[in-house]
């Protein structure tokens, strides 16, 4: 549970009437952004308040009449889902700063220059969100701010989210080694076992994530790995 001193409210109407919960705040952006988040243990006390600030509990009759049952859990999913959460100036800042570093990271391994055909440095993206004045939202998912963050700056910079396919070749010293590793950057188009030894494949992958495959490859390999990308 977390401590009254860090809960925020998360507050709801439904069937006129005012309920709220005391919760907190990174749990419930969490949650929201899809991770398994146990909003009970997130609460400060079990109890849906009618007036949190007055410490007046919401009766039974009127969570049953709101939300069809008087069981905790579902009732703080539906406040957290569909309510409004209240957070102080500060918190929202620090909570905008960390869902914005998550979102700059998603861009950077899903999308890339179609010009060069390589990812953006993380700087760039962030440069170019500053210029589009983009908001982040502390509790919107960060997949769907991804897009929307991405048609922003696409009028700064170029930008694409299309898959790349690239070719490999690993020598036999390192094949073994490197085959568990390339399969799980992306999806295999064309693979093989040559003669030598050699390990050799065509896969296919977010544009963002070549920078991460070729550091992993080259040090498995020691830079012995051949690459190109497959027009």
């Amino acid at each position: 549970m977390v401590s009254l001193d860090e809960a925020v409210t998360a507050r709801i109407e439904k069937h006129g009437m005012h309920f709220e919960v005391l919760i907190d705040p990174q749990a419930a952006a969490d949650f929201l952004d899809g991770k398994e988040i146990n909003l009970v243990e997130s609460l400060a006390t079990d109890l849906v308040f009618k007036d949190a600030s007055k410490g007046t509990k919401a009766s039974e009759e009127s969570l049953q009449e709101a939300f069809g049952t008087t069981d905790l859990e579902p009732i703080v999913t539906t406040i957290v889902r569909k309510g409004d959460i209240q957070l102080t100036t500060q918190q929202r800042r620090d909570m905008q700063k960390r869902k914005r570093a998550k979102i700059v990271n998603a861009i950077t391994r899903t999308a890339m220059n179609p010009q060069t055909k390589l990812p953006h440095p993380k700087d760039r993206i962030e440069l170019a969100m500053e210029e589009a004045r983009v908001h982040i939202d502390p509790f919107k998912p960060v997949d769907v701010q991804v897009k929307e963050v991405i048609d922003a700056i696409r009028l700064i910079i170029p930008i694409s989210t299309e898959n790349v396919k690239i070719r490999i070749r690993i020598p036999p010293k390192y094949a073994g080694r490197a085959y568990g590793e390339v399969k799980s950057f992306g999806t295999m188009i064309k693979e093989e076992w040559l003669n030598d030894g050699s390990y050799k494949c065509v896969i296919e992958l977010p544009a963002g994530m070549q920078s991460d495959l070729y550091d992993v490859l080259n040090s498995i390999t020691h830079g012995t790995v051949e690459t190109d990308i497959v027009s």
